[in-house]
């Protein structure tokens, strides 16, 4: 089992969402974020003056995956969410030991289903 964190641009999260769905991945968790990278935060004016927000909105999604989906689902969030530009995101991967359901004890895979 892998777990999959996808930093992603919030306008994009519909469309990754849908085309998860589609496909069968419907666990999620979804939390909002800010953070900066390369982007380094933009400039934003109010009421005529100029100021430096630097952190940027952003969403996180995370996912526990079967490994032989996992190439899968890393292309569909690239495709769902890339704009060709700085800010689109990041995607993490990393092993997951054990799962386990707390309402009946059910471990594994069928933790997750």
């Amino acid at each position: 089992m892998k777990k999959i964190e996808a930093i992603i641009r919030p306008k994009k999260f519909q469309e990754l969402r849908k085309k998860l769905s589609s496909i069968g991945i419907g666990g999620l968790t979804v939390t909002e974020a800010a953070g900066t990278g390369k982007q380094k935060g933009q400039k934003g004016v109010f009421r005529g003056t100029t100021f430096q927000i630097q952190l940027l909105p952003k969403i996180k999604v995370e996912m526990v995956v079967e490994e032989d989906q996992l190439n899968d689902i890393v292309d569909l969030i690239i495709e769902s969410c890339s704009t060709g530009n700085i800010g689109d995101g990041k995607i993490f991967i990393s092993p997951i030991e054990e799962i386990i359901r707390i309402r009946t004890g059910e471990r594994g895979v069928k933790a997750i289903l």
